[in-house]
């Protein structure tokens, strides 16, 4: 497995840049679009690790004190993928949502692969599962139900703007 860091690619054009400020505006605004909607989760579940953030955003948004994750590896690097969305361990235990109103938080849709692989498992196993994310391209196979942006563009999300934190000399 690769550390992932990507704001920092010089080589592109033009890059979406997610604020902490936007960010707390986002979970609000796609906060809304749920609640508004008539759709009440009892289940956050956020794709690991992008949607992690998202996910605590619409958990306290929405009022939704019961949260879970779900690992998925797809992007290895920018534009850089596996040939296909891989489950990681530790695995969500899905015999406890089955029958229940979830929400899949994800920051990103792109290809919407990595989406498409977790709502089909979580409805296979007889939740209704809904899905919202900061961001869609028109890429996507898989259309969230609630989306706050689209964009063509590649996205800096401001929990991945910096290099992972690494000890330095004389620190322990």
């Amino acid at each position: 497995m690769t550390t992932a860091f990507h704001a920092d690619s010089t080589d592109l054009p033009e890059k979406e840049v997610l604020t902490w400020e936007r960010f707390g505006s986002a979970c609000r605004e796609l906060a809304h679009q749920v609640a508004d909607s008539g759709f009440a989760p009892e289940v956050i579940i956020a794709v690991a690790r992008g949607g992690l953030l998202p996910g605590g955003g619409l958990s306290y948004a929405l009022g939704c004190k019961l949260s879970d994750a779900i690992n998925v590896e797809f992007y290895t690097d920018v534009h850089e993928t596996l040939p296909d969305p891989v489950l990681l361990a530790p695995m969500l235990d899905t015999e406890n949502i089955r029958g229940k109103r979830l929400l899949v938080v994800d920051d990103v849709v792109d290809s919407g692969r990595t989406l498409e692989l977790v709502l089909d498992l979580l409805r296979e196993v007889g939740a209704e599962a809904r899905s919202a994310v900061l961001y869609a391209k028109p890429t996507t196979i898989c259309h969230p139900d609630y989306v706050w942006a689209h964009t063509d563009r590649w996205i800096a999300f401001p929990w991945s703007a910096e290099p992972p934190v690494t000890a330095t000399r004389g620190e322990a």
